[in-house]
């Protein structure tokens, strides 16, 4: 029984398996790849543009296969050049597709020039027309001239990929891409058409672009007696929010906190002149505190000398 059912699982996977893997093809991927050898493709067709067919039998070439620049050998010569011999998905797409090369390089190309339209969208179907999306190709919100109404990206564009769903840019947000984010105050707008354009940096949210347009201030910033978003000078608060040796730098909605000069105990701004006391081993010397000469004697207030004398380190 267990022999059986092995048997059953094993050949389920092998019959079922690879419809599995056509339905969940990633189209995104191929309509990539056949951009590339359509590119490719018309890369090619630019650089043999002025070949001459010199080799072989001229005569049977000219009477077989008309002139080179519509014979066999030169579409042979440019699909040689389409993919990288890296590139598996490339020569995989190239090769099962090779018949339709043929027939469009001898039978469609003058009816049909654009190769990308006739190749990737209406034959093999990997991709949509610009603007458009999914198996169907349904047009993206917002059309398909201004996907998501030109303000944000529309999910499986040119793919018989994705939903259509909108991604919106920065600044925009909705269904449609047609309302502002915090942030942004809506300069412009009706059904169609919607331009969002920065709040005065002191907002959360606002109606214009000043900081007397606000409706909430931003965290650093407060509203004074006219309406308008000020910024909070955190440096002359009454609890210091710097250490010791530090002092504080305010700045538009925040403040920093800077190391003070090496020679202070303290300080309010940088730079030795800016101590509030001097550090041991420095003294203040007409408001700056310098580095004191460690080859003087130092003396107590009493004018005795403290300390080991140069003179004495030279007996020893």
């Amino acid at each position: 029984m267990l022999l059986s059912y092995s048997i059953f699982y094993l050949m389920f996977v092998v019959l079922f398996l690879p419809l599995g893997f056509i339905y969940t093809k990633d189209f995104s991927a191929l309509c990539s790849t056949c951009r590339q050898i359509v590119d490719n493709f018309d890369k090619g067709l630019e650089k043999t543009a002025n070949y001459n067919f010199g080799g072989g039998n001229t005569e049977w070439e000219e009477r077989k296969l008309s002139k080179y620049e519509s014979s066999e050998i030169r579409l042979m010569e440019i699909l040689e050049g389409v993919c990288y011999s890296s590139s598996f998905e490339c020569n995989h797409m190239l090769e099962e597709n090779e018949e339709h090369f043929e027939t469009w390089w001898f039978k469609r190309k003058t009816k049909h020039p654009d190769l990308f339209k006739w190749f990737c969208i209406e034959t093999i179907k990997v991709c949509c027309p610009k603007g458009s999306f999914g198996p169907d190709c349904n047009t993206c919100v917002g059309g398909a001239d201004r996907p998501c109404h030109g303000n944000g990206k529309c999910d499986g564009d040119g793919t018989r990929a994705g939903n259509g769903k909108c991604s919106c840019d920065k600044g925009y947000e909705g269904e449609f891409c047609l309302d502002c984010s915090d942030g942004y105050f809506s300069a412009l707008r009706n059904d169609t058409f919607s331009l969002c354009k920065d709040c005065h940096e002191s907002c959360v949210t606002c109606t214009g672009g000043t900081n007397q347009d606000c409706k909430e201030c931003r965290n650093g910033w407060e509203e004074d007696q006219e309406g308008a978003c000020i910024d909070v000078n955190e440096c002359t608060k009454d609890s210091a929010p710097c250490k010791d040796n530090q002092y504080c730098l305010n700045t538009d909605g925040s403040f920093s906190c800077k190391a003070c000069n090496i020679g202070c105990s303290g300080c309010k701004g940088p730079g030795a002149d800016s101590c509030l006391t001097c550090a041991d081993g420095y003294k203040d010397e007409e408001g700056t505190c310098k580095e004191e000469n460690k080859d003087e004697p130092a003396f107590n207030s009493e004018g005795v000398q403290t300390g080991d004398s140069p003179e004495k380190h030279e007996d020893l």
